[in-house]
């Protein structure tokens, strides 16, 4: 069974940090973690931030020198550092790869964490 587990969404206050975890159950032969994605009430979800299987990042223009996406392959596991949040950085963050089945690629989402930052 394929399972993205997401974890250290919350509420923080303007300025403050959090760090999200994005887990695969299985290894990266079979799914491949790309990165973040969020969506705030009222929004379309937006790409914030990927990942290359060699480390190589992307960033929305919001988020440049603010989020940190990094990897541990070893893990198969996606992490997404965010510093000095902002109000609008609210939204429920998740966390999108690709899997393997019947020799085709797939997309997959995990199921969300939310992240509600105060002013």
């Amino acid at each position: 069974q394929v399972q993205l587990v997401e974890s250290g969404g919350g509420l923080v206050q303007a300025g403050g940090s959090l760090t999200l975890t994005c887990a695969a159950s299985r290894s990266a032969d079979s799914i491949k973690i790309v990165g973040w994605y969020r969506q705030a009430p009222g929004h379309q979800r937006e790409q914030v931030a990927t990942i290359t299987n060699d480390g190589t990042p992307t960033y929305t223009d919001a988020v440049k020198g603010r989020f940190t996406i990094s990897r541990n392959n070893a893990k198969n596991t996606v992490y997404l550092q965010m510093d000095s949040l902002k109000p609008e950085d609210s939204a429920v963050y998740s966390c999108n790869a690709h899997f393997l089945s019947g020799g085709k690629w797939h997309p997959y989402w995990g199921q969300g964490t939310q992240v509600t930052v105060s002013s």
